[in-house]
């Protein structure tokens, strides 16, 4: 009886174990491409052909721009799955979205899944960038979650993890979720991004990208067929309605004990705080979510927002918490303070004001979409952009509207500046308004002339002086603008010299700060009537997206990196003051509070209070 029993155990665990089971890894359907709809039918077509398909899996870049629209007819179209699906943001559905992938979520119900099939657990997490050009992203409550949900695997159950990006330093955080992953029996990651098969180890892991669905300049597109059976993940591409099949890779699954190993691989440097001994932090605050906003003061608090859409006000003396107030969609609008009051927007299609001692609800506007905007408050006047197309201005009062303008193409996620009487601000529509900041009416709009709303003017804040309005754009052009009639005065490029997003304004404004993708600082004349750079930091940075605007203090410049790093820079010269990093991740701003401290605020959802030594 004893080794009757012990035989039917064998066998069970033999039968858990060798149990084969076949599912779909589609990925990088854009839909919004011109045959993307057609190709992720014609997919869904064939998965529903093939009874052998367990579920499918979807790894990003669902749509084109993250559009409501968009996101609106991916899940139509794989809601006729006639098996289950589960899928995950990309840097398309998330960088580029007029929600600010809210959408994203309230469509899918979630930007991550987690589900067990046949003894193996999947995980898949969400990437960006979210609404910030940079390195990819998992998002920070993305990072929580996959601790979370690891934490109650069983034992040494096989992991399959899956996230939009390789997990490489393409993303700016890829040792957060490997360290997580590490402890657990991680056996195998499947990524996109790439738009092509290929198979990569990433400290150890196996990790197999798979191409894009889109047929680009085939005829038809494509999809993975993945086969696990007796230890092996068995990857076989297929073209949908049709028999061509080609298998093309094997990858041996098996339990890699990472978990018992001391860790050999790199991990981001922060060598170069000990070199700048007179930068100290005073606190650090951590989120367990993103944050893709700056940071407001009023008096002795500092007033920011994450993407679990909580607007907070933590102490100037500690970092703690003095009170919170919670919005029902994520938050990128930079909040603004005036006299007592703080201005807030939020992807629930609310901009709200807030009583900035307590943070207790005074009024709030509603619109059809999301705000993403930073609002702009002057002369008891609150300006915002917004997504559904308009431009307002809203008593500070009591929220009423005193003027709309209806004619925005795309939607807004800048600041807008005021100067001289008008409004200026860019959309991802291609277009850069100016209005009538006491009417609202157009005075002036321009185009770069560009069909793709990729090169749109929309993510810089823009600065003014000499009578100029100057913009930076990813086309790599900095554009002067007349700031009256809206004349282009100059517009340049340099071939080394690329400039893009972030830019800032002097503290005498007779210099326009750029940085350039190839991590450069420059200083462009504001009073010249030609492209005329009369200033340049020795400073050297490797390539560089951040948008984040250049801040100013008296005589330092403040510059963002996209790898967490904050540059003080001597206004005179551009000698480098300090360097200090206090993460791999974004930058959403440096804001200077006095000659000797300022707040630097990251994506990964930190906020430093660093106090220095002045520069001699």
């Amino acid at each position: 009886m004893k080794y009757f029993l012990v035989i039917l155990l064998f066998l069970g665990i033999f039968k858990t174990y060798a149990q084969p089971f076949k599912f779909a890894h589609v990925t990088d359907t854009h839909i919004g491409n011109v045959t993307g709809a057609d190709d992720l039918r014609r997919t869904v077509k064939d998965i529903n052909l093939n009874p052998e398909l367990k579920f499918v899996i979807v790894s990003g870049d669902v749509t084109e721009f993250g559009s409501d629209e968009e996101l609106k007819l991916a899940k139509q179209i794989l809601d006729s799955l006639n098996k289950p699906y589960y899928v995950t943001p990309g840097n398309h559905d998330t960088n580029w979205s007029e929600s600010g992938g809210n959408s994203f979520l309230t469509t899918f119900k979630s930007g991550t899944f987690t589900f067990t099939y046949n003894r193996f657990r999947f995980v898949g997490t969400g990437s960006g960038p979210y609404m910030r050009m940079g390195p990819g992203q998992i998002p920070r409550e993305d990072i929580v979650w996959l601790d979370s949900v690891l934490n109650t695997v069983k034992g040494r159950e096989p992991v399959i993890y899956i996230n939009h990006y390789p997990q490489d330093s393409s993303l700016n955080n890829w040792y957060s979720a490997i360290d997580i992953l590490k402890q657990k029996n991680i056996q195998l990651m499947l990524c996109g991004h790439g738009h092509q098969n290929k198979k990569y180890e990433f400290e150890g892991i196996p990790n197999v990208m798979g191409r894009s669905n889109l047929r680009a300049k085939d005829s038809v597109g494509g999809y993975n067929i993945i086969a696990i059976a007796n230890n092996e993940a068995t990857f076989t591409t297929k073209k949908p309605l049709t028999a061509i099949e080609e298998t093309w890779l094997s990858v041996t699954l098996k339990d890699h004990s990472f978990h018992l190993q001391q860790s050999t691989y790199p991990r981001p440097n922060f060598a170069v705080n000990k070199l700048y001994p007179q930068v100290k932090v005073k606190w650090e605050f951590q989120d367990d979510s993103d944050l893709g906003v700056g940071i407001a003061q009023f008096k002795h608090l500092f007033i920011s927002a994450n993407t679990k859409g909580e607007i907070y006000a933590l102490t100037k003396a500690k970092g703690h918490k003095q009170w919170k107030f919670q919005t029902q969609g994520k938050i990128y609008s930079t909040p603004y303070v005036y006299k007592n009051n703080v201005f807030v927007g939020s992807t629930d299609g609310y901009l709200y004001c807030l009583n900035a001692k307590t943070g207790n609800l005074n009024w709030k506007f509603k619109i059809s979409k999301a705000i993403l905007a930073s609002p702009l408050v002057a002369d008891d006047k609150v300006y915002f952009g917004s997504s559904d197309g308009h431009f307002r201005a809203l008593s500070v009062a009591n929220g009423t509207l005193l003027w709309d303008y209806p004619q925005v193409k795309g939607f807004v996620v800048t600041k807008p500046l005021l100067y001289q009487g008008k409004l200026y601000f860019g959309s991802w529509g291609n277009y850069f308004y100016a209005l009538d900041a006491q009417t609202g009416e157009e005075a002036w709009k321009w185009t770069n002339g560009s069909a793709n709303r990729m090169y749109s003017p929309a993510a810089c804040w823009p600065v003014a002086s000499n009578g100029k309005v100057f913009i930076v754009a990813p086309d790599r052009y900095m554009t002067a603008f007349d700031a009256e009639t809206g004349e282009v005065i100059w517009r340049e490029t340099l071939p080394n010299n690329r400039v893009r997003e972030s830019m800032g304004l002097s503290e005498d404004q007779q210099l326009v700060y750029a940085k350039t993708m190839d991590g450069k600082i420059i200083g462009v004349s504001t009073s010249s009537e030609k492209f005329d750079i009369v200033w340049e930091s020795p400073l050297q940075l490797p390539y560089e997206l951040n948008p984040a605007a250049i801040t100013t203090y008296k005589n330092q410049v403040f510059i963002p990196t996209h790898s967490g790093l904050a540059v003080a820079l001597n206004q005179q010269d551009g000698a480098i003051v300090w360097k200090y990093k206090t993460s791999n991740c974004l930058i959403n701003t440096i804001k200077p509070i006095s000659s000797k401290a300022v707040m630097v605020s990251t994506m990964d959802g930190k906020i430093s209070y660093l106090k220095y030594k002045q520069h001699d």
